[in-house]
């Protein structure tokens, strides 16, 4: 830059730069390679500190550094940018080579001071205002990991009020302290779930509200994240056993309470189903139990706390004109049974026993076809291949599937729920389990005739076969015998099972409460005393 015009002249060797002598610092001191005014750096020159780790090059004015120039480092650090008056002022770049970050914006007495755009080395970016060095001020942070932050910073932490939004497509806006919320926020999750309230330590704690995307709605206090009244169980009440008269309505209300049973009244919108049942009973492994068991398998079970498995049995909504009882379910409640096929002469012996197998079952063998396969589950069941080999295949049939209707589910309101006038609805066509209970009945009264009990035993046990046994119906003088026992359109006397269990899609909070239990217990009706009642007006004959 510059080219040799003389000697040395105290120490100082003379160049010509640029239209104007310069000067070069001896070899011993500093070194200066550039223009000079006035013995002093002026102008456009190359500054080496001492001990080589520094240097600048680019405008002097008056021995200083002022203008445009860059400070290089020797680890590759550098500034390129504004100086005034010897220090780094103004806009300017500067870049550190230890971490890979690179800033581009103001300075002021050295620092990164003012707006700038700080690019980290792990993709994360700023965009704001700085003091001093630190994020102070508005701002925009993208880390990296995508998330957005807009507000306000205070000494590189989020501080003031801010909004974030994340990577997944949550949106929190809010306040901030010390890089968490903390204070009044609201919080849009990605599935349309809502949350407004005040927060501590990046959790909801205090008053809030939220709107889940499942529908529902918790109004009250937080605690760490959690609702202060959680529920966590679901209650039927009244008493553990229950009794309704046969043919009548009943009403199951539920509470959704927190464990110290109390009702979780900020919560509502849960949804609850409820299912009725009977007990499974598990045949003996015979040839017509182990059929009776395996036809069984399609049914559904559910677990109950009395020790028993129980099967699905249909409830409706009560109508009091039994012609205008309505099911929730497009599927009627009984199946049909239609012969497409023909049996073959030499197999006749077999095919009768198949015959008399539907007659008890009201479902043919071969529909043992759709029967899975064993499992740990269903182990004591058999296969199809055993059932295929005892009754053989040519008894083609088809059936038409009755369905279990099931009631409109009820969304809980302020901690309660009530299942209102509901009823056991009649036993679909070949129901089952009272098939099986049929049966064992059947054995039970064989044993004990053959025991020879008393007269009294043999009556009652007589009564018993009769309402059991095939009745005969006589259609234009001719009779026909109707199997009676599985075939009643009624509500059979005994226990059932009552189950309410939260079906809310997707869980509250990641939360499904455990079902609910009560038994319910069917008793006859109380029979009319005919003539109990006196008349007490009597209308005379004219």
């Amino acid at each position: 830059i510059a080219n040799r015009v003389g000697g040395l002249t105290n120490g100082w060797r003379c160049y010509w730069c640029r239209g104007r002598v310069a000067m070069e610092v001896p070899a011993a001191a500093d070194r200066y390679v550039g223009e000079v005014k006035q013995q002093m750096r002026d102008g456009f020159g190359l500054y080496v500190y001492p001990n080589s780790f520094f240097q600048y090059e680019g405008e002097w004015k008056k021995g200083k550094k002022h203008g445009m120039g860059k400070f290089l480092m020797k680890d590759g650090s550098y500034y390129e940018g504004e100086f005034l008056n010897g220090e780094i002022e103004g806009n300017g770049v500067r870049y550190w080579a230890a971490s890979g970050n690179e800033y581009c914006g103001q300075f002021s007495q050295g620092e990164i001071h003012g707006y700038g755009v700080m690019k980290y080395f792990n993709g994360a970016r700023y965009e704001g205002e700085f003091h001093y060095g630190a994020r102070t001020g508005h701002g925009a942070m993208i880390d990296n990991e995508g998330q957005v932050y807009r507000g306000s910073f205070h000494s590189n932490k989020r501080q003031g009020e801010g909004e974030l939004f994340y990577q997944n497509g949550d949106h929190y806006q809010g306040d901030w302290v010390l890089d968490r919320r903390q204070g009044h926020g609201i919080l849009q999750y990605a599935d349309s779930s809502y949350y407004e309230g005040q927060w501590r330590n990046d959790l909801f704690n205090g008053q809030g509200s939220m709107i889940h995307c499942s529908g529902v709605t918790y109004d009250g206090m937080w605690i760490n994240g959690h609702p202060a009244t959680e529920a966590t169980k679901l209650v039927i009440l009244g008493e553990g056993i229950q009794e309704v008269v046969q043919g009548s309505p009943f009403t199951i209300e539920v509470q959704l309470q927190n464990n110290e049973g109390k009702l979780a009244k900020a919560e509502s919108g849960r949804v609850l189903q409820i299912w009725a049942g009977v007990k499974h009973i598990k045949l003996s492994p015979t040839g017509s139990d182990t059929f009776l068991e395996m036809v069984d398998l399609e049914e559904s079970l559910f677990e109950t706390p009395f020790g028993f498995d129980a099967i699905r049995y249909p409830l409706m909504e009560y109508v009091p004109d039994p012609d205008k009882v309505k099911w929730n379910s497009a599927a009627s409640s009984r199946s049909e049974i239609t012969m497409v096929g023909s049996l073959g002469n030499r197999d006749s012996d077999v095919n009768k026993s198949k015959l008399d197998l539907v007659a008890a079952t009201g479902k043919p063998q071969d529909s043992l076809l759709d029967t899975p396969d064993p499992s740990p589950v269903n182990k004591e069941r058999g296969t199809n291949q055993q059932e295929e080999a005892l009754y053989g295949s040519q008894l083609f049939l088809a059936v038409e599937k009755a369905s279990i209707p099931t009631l409109a589910n009820q969304r809980a309101e302020s901690g309660s729920a009530v299942f209102w006038n509901i009823a056991l609805a009649d036993p679909p066509a070949s129901y089952r389990p009272f098939m099986i209970l049929d049966e064992l009945e059947k054995k039970t009264i064989k044993k004990l005739s053959s025991r020879a009990l008393s007269d009294r035993t043999t009556v009652s046990q007589e009564k018993i076969s009769e309402s059991r046994s095939e009745t005969s119906v006589k259609l234009g003088g001719k009779s026909k015998k109707v199997q009676n026992a599985t075939d009643l359109q009624t509500v059979r006397l005994g226990e059932y099972v009552i189950m309410v269990q939260d079906v809310t899609a997707p869980p509250f909070l990641g939360r499904t409460l455990s079902p609910a239990f009560v038994l319910l217990k069917v008793i006859p009706q109380k029979p009319n005393r005919k003539g109990s009642r006196k008349e007490l007006h009597k209308v005379p004959n004219k």
